[in-house]
């Protein structure tokens, strides 16, 4: 089955989406936080009470010690907490350390099958490919998690492909069909995927009827 998570801070639009139940994780970054206005360690502890899954929290360190000190405290937070590490090569040896000691981790800003690769050697939990960023450059974002997706079927490794960068419905309809573990999504791609014109107005249409219907 694939998984969503919801690419937000925002308490409100998780809560939200975990009460409709098909939430399945959450991810954030230092822009998404930088939004809220919030301590990062208080918006992590409440996201944590919401949602019983995967909530990933970035490091903001570059070097390899300062990811390392940065993520084991992230994952004292609380069990639920995943450690997010950038592709470099910092990042890869942060990932394999902490990876080593039992900590869940996901290399995040990913382009390229190569970069997916190494994060899968170091020990990821998850790879963020993204998609919506390549297609900005001219790239074709979907072939490269199709070419991902296929490469990790080949072999034992347990990293899972998490589609960030999604920009619209028809990019979470395409992950699902290459086999993509999960898809992280804004909110506003969360409602945008409930809608549909025909079911709007065969809606409006069955009320209307009912009110026709003798009381």
């Amino acid at each position: 089955m694939m998984k969503l998570f919801l690419d937000t801070a925002n308490i409100d639009e998780i809560r939200e989406a975990w009460n409709w139940g098909v939430i399945d994780g959450v991810t954030t970054n230092p822009s998404l936080v930088s939004k809220e206005g919030r301590k990062f360690e208080d918006v992590l502890r409440e996201v944590c009470k919401i949602v019983d899954g995967p909530v990933n929290a970035e490091v903001v360190s570059t070097e390899c010690e300062g990811m390392l000190k940065e993520g084991r405290a992230l994952a004292k937070i609380n069990r639920r907490i995943v450690v997010k590490v950038p592709m470099t090569s910092e990042g890869i040896k942060a990932t394999k350390t902490l990876s080593s000691e039992a900590i869940r981790t996901n290399v995040t800003l990913v382009f390229s099958p190569n970069q997916a690769l190494l994060a899968a050697k170091a020990g990821a939990t998850f790879v963020s490919p993204f998609i919506g960023r390549l297609d900005d450059v001219g790239n074709e974002g979907m072939q490269i998690i199709g070419d991902i997706v296929t490469m990790y079927s080949h072999y034992s490794y347990r990293t899972e492909v998490l589609v960030a960068s999604v920009r619209h419905p028809i990019h979470v309809i395409q992950a699902a069909k290459l086999g993509a573990h999960i898809a992280t999504i804004p909110f506003s791609v969360l409602k945008w995927m409930l809608k549909h014109p025909l079911t709007d107005t065969g809606l409006d249409r069955f009320l209307k009827d009912w009110e026709r219907v003798p009381k």
